[in-house]
């Protein structure tokens, strides 16, 4: 996020809270959304990276929540700690069986 975006972000909205990631969450003081809602904003302590949003705080940017889940709610046994997108790294998924071998070719228009 360019800088100016994110002291934009910090004079006009108030700080609803953190997540354990470092992202901190805004809400508008006066703007609002095309649905009259105030506009909600994330700022990342690193690199723009939605997928590092919990499923605490997304609910809450995208309005389905009016208060973010507690983050220190028990944890269903189904529910996993978050991961990155890891597509295109090493650890992306691959079918069973199959280790991602490094020997892709991008396809070329004209071949």
């Amino acid at each position: 996020m360019a800088m100016f975006d994110a002291l934009f972000i910090r004079l006009t909205s108030r700080r609803v809270g953190q997540d354990k990631v470092g992202n901190t969450y805004w809400e508008a003081r006066r703007r609002k959304d095309f649905y009259g809602r105030p506009m909600r904003r994330v700022i990342y302590p690193g690199a723009n990276d939605p997928t590092t949003v919990p499923p605490e705080w997304w609910g809450w940017i995208h309005h389905t929540t009016e208060q973010p889940l507690p983050q220190d709610a028990p944890k269903k046994p189904w529910q996993k700690e978050h991961r990155p997108n890891l597509t295109g790294t090493p650890q992306a998924w691959s079918p069973a069986g199959q280790a991602p071998s490094g020997d892709y070719e991008a396809w070329t228009p004209g071949r």
